[in-house]
Parts: C-alpha cells; structure tokens; sequence
C-alpha cells in the first residue's frame, strides 16, 4: 500500500469542529434575514446554480426530452435565466446534448458505480471514458466509501486521482455520500482525499439515502475548500444534492457559502445545488 503522507502536497490543520459547534456557527449564519432585492438576488443565484436532476430506474427518452426542454423553457420566462446543467444517466447524454444544442446548458452524469461505488477501478475508469466520449461535460463521481470506512485512504485518492485524469475537459465532482460516514472526521477526510486527488467539486450525496445533504456536511466542506484555497489560491466548488426541494433550504446552503467562503462562490462555476423539484419553486418565486 501506498504511504498516503508521502503523496500529499499539503498538510491540512488539525480539524477540531464538533456537531455540536457546526450546529451552533449554523444556527447563528442561518440568523441573517435578507432585505427584499437581497432575497430575490440569492434566489435568482440559487436557480443558476441548480442541476437539473433525474437518476431513475425508469428514465426514459421521453423523460430525459421532458427535462432538457424544461430547463430551455426557463429562458422564456425567467429573461433568458436558466439552470446550469441537467443531470442524467450515461445513456442519455448523447441525447441531453442534442436537445440543448445551442444553449449553454452543461450536460453532467453520475459515475463510477453510481449510487454504491462498488465497482472495480478500471472499470470505473472505462465508464468514465465511455461518458466523456458520449460528451458530458461534468462527471460526478462517487468514491468507494467501503474502503474509506475501513481507512484505505491511499485507495481513494488513488480512485479519485485516477477518474480525474479519465475526464481529460470534463470537470469532476466528487460525491462523498457524507450520510455514510458518519463522523466529522471522517467526512473531513473525504474532503481531503478528494481534493489533493483533484477533485473540481466536492458534492455531498447521490440523494440515494438518507441523511443526504445536509448543513453540518456542507460546513465541514465549505472549512475544507476555504483552507485549500487560503493555502493554494485554488478554489474548489461545493455541491450540496439530495433533498433540497424548499427555497428556504437552499437558501440557508447559500448564506453557509457567503458567510465562509464567500460571495466569490456564488456563481454557477462554484456553487451547485442537485435537485428535480426545487427549480420550479422557486421559478414560482420569481415570476410572482
């Protein structure tokens, strides 16, 4: 086995956060009350910021046509406004591509064994290629959380650093599936792994369990990406997915962003929030 500290270009702090002092810095940022056109920016940033989002067994060319035109359709009523991506299978990014030809509309897909991530890593790879091919522009990843549980962190930087290299343009975010990890510390570890494995974003979940995202996950990133930066001048996104189906969940992922790391952040190459009902609601709000 590799000797992890040898390949690592950083040493990140001692993290020292408790859930109990997670909860408590939440509850105090989640006290900030924005003004009228304060909340109608943050809104119309969350929408920006959304991946439009279907993973099911029973996606179909007919659902994946319904989703792409929706998120076309947002332009005509919100003055041109729209989602940053739609999120499907790798079967249908070829189709996704054609039907938002066009636009600037990404196309993501889920991968590496996605939702468990229990797959060889060469075959991981190859489904990475095999999407990069079919031409998606984000890969979202999932990390063999068995082996994280077991404290094989050489097997995950070497998973990550290796899926990142199959993406060649692609941008990778790395879903950790924090619900899975249990501890603050171990989730923090993922978040290292991840990003000296090179990691673009970090993501929280596959919406596929429960707890998915959540706001003591997203903290405990949001401290990981503000150190790297702080350290490398490089900034890392976050992408808080599963459940998020109220504005006023998001909005609270949104002030965590700003209040920690930033209003750098809060634009769609940084911030992304997975969801399939949460754009619609607030489209809602907007029009109103």
């Amino acid at each position: 086995m590799i000797n992890f500290v040898k390949i690592q270009y950083m040493k990140f702090e001692e993290y020292t956060q408790t859930t109990a002092t997670l909860q408590k810095r939440i509850q105090a940022i989640d006290k900030s009350i924005f003004d009228e056109s304060g909340n109608r920016e943050a809104l119309e940033t969350l929408f920006s910021c959304i991946d439009l989002t279907t993973l099911e067994g029973t996606d179909n060319k007919k659902r994946i046509n319904g989703l792409c035109e929706q998120a076309l359709e947002f332009k005509n009523v919100l003055n041109g406004k729209t989602v940053a991506a739609v999120c499907v299978y790798s079967p249908f990014i070829r189709q996704s591509k054609s039907v938002l030809k066009g636009s600037d509309i990404c196309v993501a897909t889920v991968a590496c064994a996605f939702p468990s991530g229990q797959l060889p890593l060469s075959l991981k790879i190859e489904e990475v290629k095999w999407a990069v091919s079919e031409g998606a522009d984000e890969i979202d990843m999932v990390i063999s959380r068995g082996k994280l549980l077991e404290g094989d962190f050489d097997a995950i930087y070497e998973e990550v650093s290796q899926v990142k290299k199959a993406c060649g343009t692609s941008h990778l975010k790395v879903i950790l599936e924090t619900g899975e990890l249990q501890t603050v510390q171990l989730i923090r570890k993922a978040c290292e792994l991840a990003i000296q494995g090179g990691a673009d974003f970090l993501k929280t979940s596959t919406g596929k369990i429960s707890p998915a995202a959540t706001p003591e996950a997203v903290v405990i990133m949001l401290d990981t990406i503000k150190e790297y930066h702080i350290a490398t001048n490089i900034k890392i996104g976050l992408k808080p997915a599963g459940g998020i189906s109220e504005p006023e969940n998001a909005l609270l992922y949104y002030k965590l962003v700003k209040e920690i790391v930033g209003k750098d952040w809060l634009n769609n190459k940084l911030f992304r929030i997975g969801a399939s009902r949460l754009a619609e609601k607030i489209k809602t709000l907007l029009i109103a």
